[in-house]
């Protein structure tokens, strides 16, 4: 092997100028983070909704006083909170105001459904709920063997503006259908605002550690069991400052991000929150991606960094070369979550002028842990470079103890202070992917060359990534499994139109069934959310399995491909 084949970190010369080769590691924890913010830049906006501003000084007023609420309702130091909620002000605020209580936050989609949030939270234990009025019914519909002592109702349009909450209320169609899809009337519930509009935690109250748990993040990890992912106020603030540094352009107090990605997801909570939070950035809410919203909203205040998937990106630059609003202000672009085709790139940066880049994180990593250079080095078709104060290596997959030469696949291995602290109540599943020395298993068979940048080969985990979110097999199977025409199902990703997977399943009839695609999708409705649904229904007369009697989803992929042409 050559000398440069064996240089430490040969990315560090692909760095866009300005980018150091370590952070300064983080000394505070997320509060800590926060209340810099509150006070560098007080009167500055930090959130905006729907064109309502609250500034660093209010939301910090607001966290102070929700922590007070919280503790009130007796969540203390380790206790589990769920959040439920879509972006919108609400959410920023109940998260530090958990977090300052030295409680641990857990993320949750809104839109699951009754079954995929009842093994969350039987497996989490939260004391207290914080959900949007729209699901708390949901919520309040779980068995009584799911303990949790209270729920806190919020109703987002409490956040908006007057002019836009009286618009609601105009007895006309267009405002009754957006009244019920902000709001919803419920019952036996705190509301939210009782405790936001009372006292505010004392200053001496216990606050959290540096290297206590901040959040649990569910993720199908490197199997399809969902699992909650441990990620600490270290790793988390790690991952915002790597963020930081890796856009040295990048203004403190100057910036607007928007919040088009969902904060329940690892990537939206760090790239639209974290880190937003910690740059004095104007943080653009949205409680959903919506192309009108987005380009109305940047007519007033355009984005200067937007993160996103590639559809997202896509949809927005074709709406606005169409309608020829101007988006030439977004400066930096990172996707991530889906493979990002060279055309979408293309299209973006002729429409804005600015740079989109390719990523890669996964939960486990806070999330983000490669990524391409905002500058001239960085190299289409690949995942980028490792971040500032990020190893990584390849290795053999059945002995990740034997690295592989330079240029030669095997399964990434990652070690940085992003890396999590393990799977929650899962110790085995743990020490699987966290291993020697503190390198993380991700999963997924790259190669990388000598300047350092990484290309994705393949998965070992049989995840469906599908718009940005990942989808078990495991789990759709589980549903489909159960309608009374299927005998019996393997589910994979097949390649989506616009980059990303789609869900498709292939299933073996029961005896004298007929194939009614329509009914299978409206029963798995009833268990899954709607990106989990199976997009595509192909029957076939069996499942390829192995001498154990295992499906073989790889096979059954490759067999859809071939007979797809």
């Amino acid at each position: 092997m050559s000398t440069e084949e064996v240089r430490p970190r040969p990315w560090l010369d692909s760095y866009a100028e300005g980018v150091p080769d370590d952070i300064e590691l983080p000394t505070g924890s997320l509060v800590d983070l926060i209340e810099s913010s509150v006070k560098r830049f007080g009167p500055a906006p930090a959130l905006e909704f729907f064109g309502r501003v609250t500034t660093y000084r209010e939301l910090g007023d607001q966290i102070d006083r929700a922590a007070e609420g919280l503790r009130r309702l007796g969540v203390e130091h380790g206790d589990r909170v769920a959040l439920v909620l879509p972006n919108c002000p609400q959410h920023i605020v109940a998260f530090y105001a958990v977090l300052r209580l030295g409680a641990i936050v857990i993320e949750h989609n809104p839109l699951y459904t009754p079954r995929e949030l009842r093994h969350q939270f039987e497996d989490h234990g939260a004391t207290v709920v914080i959900a949007w009025d729209r699901v708390v019914e949901t919520i309040q519909k779980m068995p009584d063997d799911v303990a949790f002592e209270h729920v806190v109702s919020v109703d987002l349009t409490q956040a908006m503006p007057l002019s836009k909450r009286l618009a609601l209320r105009l007895p006309i169609a267009k405002a009754r259908a957006a009244r019920q899809s902000l709001h919803a009337k419920v019952r036996r519930t705190i509301d939210w605002r009782s405790l936001v509009e009372g006292p505010r935690i004392r200053t001496s109250r216990p606050r959290p550690g540096l290297h206590d748990v901040a959040l649990l993040q569910y993720t199908s990890g490197t199997t399809g069991t969902p699992k909650g992912a441990i990620l600490s106020h270290f790793n988390l603030h790690a991952n915002a400052l790597q963020g930081r540094a890796w856009l040295p352009g990048l203004v403190e107090g100057r910036e607007v991000v928007y919040g088009v990605l969902p904060m329940f997801h690892a990537y939206g909570l760090t790239l639209c929150l974290t880190f937003a939070m910690s740059t004095g950035s104007r943080l653009v809410l949205l409680p959903r991606f919506d192309v009108d919203l987005v380009l109305d909203a940047a007519k007033k205040h355009p984005p200067t960094f937007l993160p996103a998937v590639p559809p997202i990106y896509r949809r927005l630059a074709e709406a606005a070369e169409q309608r020829g609003t101007d988006l030439s202000g977004i400066r930096f672009a990172i996707s991530g979550a889906m493979n990002l085709p060279p055309e979408t790139v293309e299209l973006w940066e002729r429409v804005t002028g600015g740079m989109l880049v390719e990523g890669y994180g996964l939960t486990e990593t806070s999330p983000v842990a490669l990524g391409n250079p905002v500058g001239p080095t960085r190299r289409a078709g690949t995942i980028g470079v490792p971040f500032p104060s990020t190893e990584a290596k390849v290795v053999d997959p059945d002995d990740p103890t034997s690295e592989r030469p330079t240029g030669e696949a095997g399964e990434l291995l990652l070690r940085g202070p992003q890396v999590f602290q393990g799977y929650w109540r899962k110790p085995d599943a743990s020490r699987e992917v966290l291993i020697d020395d503190g390198w993380f298993r991700t999963g997924d068979i790259v190669s990388i060359d000598v300047d350092g940048f990484v290309t994705v080969v393949d998965r070992i985990k049989e995840l469906i990534i599908t718009g940005g979110f990942n989808v078990s097999p495991s789990e759709v199977e589980d549903a489909v499994r159960q309608h009374r025409s299927v005998a019996d199902v393997a589910v994979v990703g097949m390649p989506g139109e616009h980059g990303g997977e789609e869900v498709v399943a292939a299933v073996v009839l029961a005896d004298g069934a007929t194939l009614d695609e329509a009914a299978i999708r409206d029963f798995c409705r009833e268990h899954l959310t709607a990106y989990k649904v199976p997009r595509r229904i192909v029957v076939v007369e069996e499942l390829p399995t192995s001498l154990i009697g295992k499906v073989l989803r790889r096979k059954v992929r490759d067999d859809l491909m071939r007979a797809a042409g």
